[in-house]
C-alpha cells in the first residue's frame, strides 16, 4: 500500500503579519501534482490542518477546495486528524456524512479509537485515529491517574493493542512530540503543548506498528527509525525552518508490513530565507541580482552605527521582508545570561518561571505557587487556542 504522508499545514497562518495563504495554495497544489504521480491509496494528514481553532474564511475555502478535488479529481481518499492547533469540535463537524465519501476525519478523543480499514492487493491495513489529546482529557475518559502526554499515550496505546490484529498491519496517525535515542530537531513555529509537565513521548512506546505517521514537528525526520516519522510542515513558517527541505513522505508498504521512504519535494511560490551584511551592501543590486526579491527575508545588518530607516530601505528592494536584527547589538546583549537561559529548550514553561521566580525573589517555589502558576497557564493556553 502507498500512503501520502503529510501533517502541519497550518492553513490560514499569520507569519510576521503576513497572510500565507497564497503560499499555501501554491504549495497544496504542487501536492496535487505529487498525487497525481504517485497515484497513492490514501493521503494522510497528521493534524494541525489549521493554524487557528477558529479559522479565516478564506481558510476554511481553500481547504475546502483541495479537499475536494483530491477527493473528486484525483479519486485518492483522505485521513486526518486534529492537530493542537484545530479546534477538535470544528474539524470533527460532519465526519460521519464525510466518510461515506472517502474523508476520514477524527477531531474529538475518544476511547474507542476509530479504525480506518483499506485493502490493497496483500489484504487489509488498518489506520487508527488518534488526534491530539491532553492528559486531563484522557484521565477523565479512562479514570485513571495521568498527568504528562506520555503515560496518556501508553493508555490509549495499550487500549487499542487490546483488541488490534497483530497479523495484519497496523497503521498509527498520532500528533505529538516523539522523541527516540537523539532528541528530534524543533523550530520556532511550533506551539508548546504543556504548561507544567513534560511534552515528551518515548518512540518505544509505538512499536508495535508497522508504521505511525506523525505531525507536530515541522521539520520532515525519523524518530528511531523510519517506521516513526515526521513529515514536517508543508511550508516553512519560521526563519528557524529556513535551511529545511520541504517534502511529503510516499510510504509503501509491502505485505509483511515492511517500509519504504521516498521524500517529493513540494514547490512554494516563495522561500523564507536570511540575509546578512552592512546595509549598502544588501541594497547593491549585484548582492540581489540573482535572488528572488520576492522571498520572506529576515535581513541581519551588520553595521556598527545608527542607520536611518533601514527596515523602509530595505523593503523597497525586498517588499516582503518581514524582520530585521542588528547584529552587533544582538551580541552584546548575549553577554547578559539569565538563570534559565542554559538548557531552556529542555525545560518545560513551569520549570523556566521557577527558575526565573526563584532567581528574582530569592524564595522557595512552593508547590501551592507551583498549582497556582499552572492554573494561570493553562488558562493562557486555552485563551491562545480559542483566538
Amino acid at each position: 500500500m502507498k500512503i501520502l504522508h503529510t501533517g502541519d499545514w497550518h492553513i490560514g497562518k499569520l507569519v510576521h503579519g503576513y497572510h500565507m495563504t497564497e503560499d499555501q495554495d501554491y504549495a497544496l497544489n504542487s501536492l496535487c501534482d505529487v498525487i497525481k504521480e504517485e497515484k497513492p491509496d490514501v493521503l494522510v494528514i497528521a493534524g494541525d490542518i489549521y493554524d487557528r481553532s477558529n479559522p479565516p474564511v478564506e481558510a476554511v475555502a481553500l481547504l475546502n477546495k483541495y479537499l475536494n478535488k483530491i477527493l473528486m479529481e484525483l479519486e485518492t481518499p483522505i485521513i486526518a486528524i486534529a492537530g493542537n492547533h484545530d479546534s477538535a469540535d470544528r474539524l470533527h463537524f460532519g465526519s460521519d456524512i464525510f466518510s461515506k465519501n472517502g474523508l476520514y476525519i477524527e477531531g474529538i478523543f475518544r476511547k474507542d479509537i476509530k479504525r480506518i480499514v483499506l485493502k490493497d492487493e496483500h489484504g487489509p491495513v488498518n489506520f487508527y485515529l488518534l488526534p491530539f489529546v491532553e492528559p486531563a482529557i484522557v484521565r477523565e475518559v479512562f479514570n485513571v491517574d495521568v498527568r504528562n502526554y506520555e503515560d496518556a499515550t501508553k493508555i490509549i496505546l495499550d487500549y487499542i493493542k487490546e483488541n488490534m490484529n497483530k497479523e495484519e498491519r497496523n497503521v498509527l496517525v498520532a500528533h505529538g512530540y516523539v522523541t527516540g535515542i537523539n532528541e528530534p530537531e524543533t523550530c520556532e513555529s511550533e506551539r508548546a503543548l504543556s504548561i507544567g509537565g513534560t511534552d515528551y513521548i518515548k518512540a518505544e512506546i509505538f512499536e508495535e506498528f508497522h508504521y505511525t505517521a506523525l505531525g507536530h514537528l515541522h521539520k520532515c525526520q525519523k524518530v528511531s527509525d523510519d517506521r516513526i516519522r515526521y513529515s514536517g510542515s508543508l511550508l516553512k513558517y519560521s526563519f528557524s525552518e529556513c535551511n529545511h527541505k520541504k517534502s511529503v513522505t510516499v510510504v509503501t508498504l509491502d505485505e509483511k508490513g515492511e517500509v519504504e521512504i521516498n521524500l517529493r519535494p513540494v514547490r512554494t511560490l516563495r522561500d523564507m530565507r536570511k540575509i546578512k551584511g552592512n546595509l549598502e551592501n544588501l541594497l547593491d543590486m549585484e548582492v540581489y541580482k540573482d535572488a528572488n526579491v520576492e522571498d520572506y527575508i529576515h535581513a541581519i545588518l551588520t553595521d556598527e552605527g545608527e542607520l536611518l530607516e533601514p527596515m523602509r530601505k530595505l523593503k523597497s528592494i525586498y517588499p516582503n521582508i518581514m524582520s530585521l536584527e542588528r547584529e552587533n547589538r544582538i551580541k552584546r546583549l548575549g553577554d547578559i545570561k539569565t538563570s534559565a537561559g542554559e538548557g531552556a529548550k529542555y525545560k518545560s514553561k513551569m520549570e523556566l518561571f521557577e527558575e526565573f521566580y526563584i532567581s528574582i525573589t530569592g524564595k522557595e517555589f512552593t508547590e501551592e505557587k507551583r498549582e497556582i502558576m499552572s492554573s494561570i497557564m493553562e488558562e493562557v493556553q486555552k485563551e491562545e487556542r480559542s483566538n
